[in-house]
């Protein structure tokens, strides 16, 4: 079932600036929706118009089955959003802060305070409770920006680059987060970072100069390059590495390799399934005296993908924006006239 839709979402700003060009868009619910899109191409844009926080120039969006508007703050209430760099007013603690949210959202003190409380120790903040926000680094910052948005039990989050501006270990902590709330509620994650998205995403949005290029599974965007194929990083003789080469050319569903140095791509089938013929692969180099260090499937590849993405879209653009024009100009033609 489709918990957000949005029908030929569109804004301008002062007949200047495009932001977002007609989007339609549906998202299910119980999924973990990556945005993903390079700076600038419109996602904070859309995001907000997706929560009505913005008034669309044409088209509509729709969550819940109902409109969003700036006046849908019943539809609202069931959100909760996490915007990039997150800014709190800053003489106001986090238990100060987190028990206004809730005072906003107009949670008794008996529902409120217990969780708040919770939220606190889980986000890692426990030690600064009661220290006065401005002090805090981006990494506190956003992790207090996670529990406000958490604050109401929300059934939909939306959250806007919610690594940006961290250190390794707090993108970690995040992205963990992501995948551990995926299995209980429905996200919405932008983000411009490929590997972030690739792995907390089950579904993935193509945002490029206010357009929607790509929507569907991560699965079936890395399968839009037709690549099917590991990394290994080897050890053995010229002799044996020699022999494990020819070896491959006789393994089923193998269709090639290429040798660089210590490392070597084996290329599968696109369609084929990679648990049969990758143990070929690995009691091939174990007969032939190979030692295998590392293995990975190719880290390049939803980058891979995006890329091809883009560049079909810039190559496509006048005759995409032509019969979008088209199209238009029909339903003008066979509207009725007054």
């Amino acid at each position: 079932m489709a918990i957000k839709t949005t029908h030929d979402l569109t804004k301008i700003y002062g007949n200047k600036v495009i932001a977002v060009n007609g989007i339609n868009l549906s998202i299910e619910q119980g999924c973990t929706f990556g945005l993903l899109g390079p700076n600038g191409a419109g996602k904070t844009t859309l995001l907000k118009l997706l929560m009505g926080l913005q008034r669309p120039t044409a088209g509509w969006s729709e969550l819940f089955g109902s409109r969003m508007t700036p006046n849908a703050a019943s539809v609202r209430q069931r959100i909760g959003y996490l915007p990039t760099n997150p800014r709190f007013p800053p003489n106001l603690t986090p238990i100060g802060y987190l028990d206004l949210i809730g005072q906003l959202f107009g949670m008794p003190a008996e529902v409120r305070k217990p969780r708040l409380a919770s939220l606190i120790r889980a986000v890692d903040l426990l030690p600064a409770a009661s220290r006065p926000i401005r002090g805090f680094s981006t990494g506190m910052t956003t992790r207090l920006g996670i529990a406000a948005s958490l604050i109401n039990d929300p059934e939909l989050l939306i959250w806007d680059e919610p690594t940006a501006g961290l250190d390794p270990s707090g993108r970690k902590y995040t992205l963990d987060l992501i995948q551990e709330l995926g299995h209980s509620k429905t996200m919405i994650v932008s983000s411009h970072i490929l590997s972030d998205i690739d792995r907390v995403c089950s579904h993935v949005g193509v945002l490029h100069d206010g357009q929607i290029i790509y929507s569907g599974s991560v699965r079936d965007l890395k399968q839009t390059i037709g690549r099917n194929h590991v990394e290994m990083e080897i050890e053995g003789t010229d002799e044996n590495i020699a022999r494990f080469r020819e070896t491959l050319q006789g393994i089923p569903d193998v269709i090639g390799h290429q040798l660089r140095g210590y490392w070597i791509e084996v290329r599968f089938r696109p369609d084929a399934s990679l648990a049969d013929p990758l143990l070929g692969v690995l009691r091939a180099a174990s007969e032939s005296g190979i030692g295998v260090l590392s293995l990975s499937s190719t880290k390049a590849q939803t980058e891979d993908a995006f890329i091809q993405l883009l560049e079909a879209d810039q190559a496509d653009g006048f005759s995409r924006a032509y019969n979008t024009t088209q199209t238009v100009g029909s339903r003008l033609d066979g509207a009725p006239q007054g």
